[in-house]
């Protein structure tokens, strides 16, 4: 729709009511009028904001009022099903309530009748973009920002996109070019932050943080991605001004990023007392606003442990997909996956992507359908039949298709959390390659409680939690290996410190490919990397970090019990092939 035909729209909106221009709308549509049609759609979602009832549903929404929203916006629609403004209220009211594939159907009615409805195709973007549908997005915000190009809202989530779609080069150009304009946005600096550290550009990442904070001094989470660099050492002037703003804080994530960030500042400087006070403050607020059960997580690797021993995974027919280029990367975050990763990464063969979030959504999708089953997911694993198995392999084969520019042989999928989906993988894609990476449990415990994740990884921010998280993860490892002699292959992380060179030869001959020294120079790899790792792995291997535990471990005695005889107990060697 052009930009004359949409003011001529307003111009309607301002002599007509809602529902009027909808019953004109309506009337297109019955004469075979598409552009008039949307014309007159477009002007009622203008009118809207005249329309007492619409306008009282946006403010119950915006209250939390659910049942009044919906109440009011049920009635409306009845009566004016073409309501636009009202799908869109209906939309987000839908995404409130968990129900995003609802809050799709919705939009998709709406942009049916009014393709050129920009909050309509906005909130789908952003939906899914939670879902983690980022192609789909991408293509609804270049529509956008094609019709809307100066909209520093849109060009964050085009360059958010362009992030989780592994194009940090496009996305560092669009924030450069939206804070050329828009230099007043401390949200965006961070972001641009987070773009340039990923691509190595660790001096304007902290140029960019630093103009964050000279237009928010309290943005928490900016001072903890100055201390995440892990190379960053903070200054006498930095410590004051961040213990200035950790008192005065009003918002609770401010405050936490500020704890874990002085946590961090103190522990470089040897201040070991006051630096894990504030790790143990942080922890404890991050904590609160969680709902992590770690019965939940206890109970799935028992029922997997269960059907692993009796062999009623769906594993023993070899069925699924049968592509090959796929290799997980498992284990406990902050465990050297990323090293890993970025020393298979400097292969030819190999493309190193990012942690991929669709292994996770096919299992959590089996989940669902299994508790509206009544069984348990390894139950359902055993029930699907070849050609469902391989439906899944190959939609992971799809989802992860857009991930992979390289056009190498293989690539990697660096998701810690897939341990739990193991026995997935090896049904729905018999030729993957898994590999688990492991740490001294004191040492990766401590790494990850002294690390805020950006999402996810909720059980790290408890000592106790942690260690029965390894606990259960070794359990299930360990059942995988019985089950599945030589599936997995493991690499210790202390072993590969101590010689790296013998270790990269093992994993590449369990990956059947020939060694080349690329892996050992694995700094040299310019490619992006985007976790808490990335400046470590531009480094070549060093021993400082693997005792660092040591200097707490006074205060680690919840993460000792909860570990029980694994906290003395380190297992390194391969399980047995049969």
């Amino acid at each position: 729709m052009t930009r004359i035909a949409f003011d001529m729209a307003i111009a309607d909106g301002g002599a007509l009511d809602a529902a009027a221009l909808e019953a004109k709308g309506d009337a297109a549509v019955r004469q075979g009028s598409a552009e008039l049609a949307e014309r007159a759609y477009l002007a009622s979602a203008i009118a809207a904001g005249r329309d007492r009832v619409l306008v009282q549903a946006a403010i119950e929404l915006d209250r939390n009022n659910l049942p009044a929203a919906e109440q009011a916006l049920r009635a409306t629609l009845r009566q004016r099903p073409t309501s636009i403004a009202a799908i869109r209220l209906m939309a987000m009211l839908a995404l409130k309530l968990g129900r995003q594939d609802d809050s799709l159907r919705l939009l998709d009615r709406a942009l049916q009748l009014a393709p050129g409805y920009a909050p309509a195709r906005e909130l789908r973007a952003r939906t899914l973009q939670r879902m983690n549908r980022f192609e789909p997005a991408m293509a609804d915000v270049r529509r956008l920002v094609a019709d809307d190009p100066d909209n520093p809202s849109l060009a964050m989530l085009n360059a958010a996109l362009m992030v989780r779609l592994g194009w940090q080069e496009e996305a560092a150009a669009v924030y450069a070019v939206t804070l050329a304009k828009h230099a007043e946005n401390a949200k965006a600096w961070m972001s641009y932050g987070h773009v340039l550290k990923a691509l190595g550009r660790t001096d304007e990442a902290v140029i960019a943080y630093h103009r964050a904070l000279d237009l928010e001094p309290g943005f928490g989470e900016v001072w903890w991605s100055l201390a995440n660099l892990k190379t960053f050492v903070f200054a006498d002037s930095d410590l004051a001004a961040m213990r200035s703003e950790v008192e005065s804080a009003s918002d609770e994530f401010d405050r936490l990023h500020l704890h874990f960030a002085l946590g961090k500042a103190l522990e470089d400087r040897g201040e070991d007392v006051a630096a894990f006070a504030h790790y143990a403050l942080g922890n404890g607020l991050r904590r609160a606003q969680l709902d992590y059960r770690a019965n939940e997580v206890t109970a799935r690797v028992d029922d997997w442990c269960t059907a692993l021993a009796s062999r009623r995974t769906g594993l023993e027919d070899g069925s699924g997909w049968a592509e090959d280029g796929a290799i997980f990367i498992v284990g406990l975050p902050r465990s050297g996956s990323t090293l890993v990763e970025q020393i298979l990464a400097s292969h030819p063969a190999i493309e190193g992507t990012a942690e991929l979030p669709e292994m996770m959504m096919i299992a959590d999708r089996l989940a669902d359908r299994a508790e509206a089953e009544g069984i348990g997911v390894p139950t359902l694993l055993a029930a699907l039949t070849p050609d469902d198995k391989a439906t899944l392999g190959r939609e992971y084969y799809d989802l992860t298709h857009s991930y992979r520019r390289e056009g190498r042989a293989l690539f990697i999928d660096k998701m810690p959390n897939n341990w739990l989906n193991v026995a997935i993988i090896a049904a729905i894609l018999p030729r993957a390659r898994i590999i688990d990476v492991r740490r001294q449990p004191m040492a990766v415990g401590w790494a990850a409680y002294k690390q805020h994740f950006a999402k996810g990884q909720e059980f790290t921010y408890d000592l106790g939690d942690l260690g029965r998280y390894y606990s259960d993860y070794v359990r299930l490892m360990a059942a995988v290996d019985e089950a599945m002699p030589g599936r997995v292959h493991r690499v210790s992380y202390e072993m590969l410190v101590d010689d790296t060179d013998r270790e990269v030869r093992a994993l590449l001959a369990h990956l059947a490919l020939p060694f080349d020294d690329a892996c050992l120079t694995f700094w040299k790899n310019r490619r992006t990397v985007r976790t808490p790792s990335a400046e470590q792995v531009r480094q070549p291997v060093f021993r400082d970090g693997l005792d660092q535990w040591r200097r707490f471990a006074s205060w680690l005695d919840p993460l000792r019990a909860a570990l029980g005889p694994l906290a003395g107990k380190y297992e390194t060697d391969q399980p047995s092939a049969s």
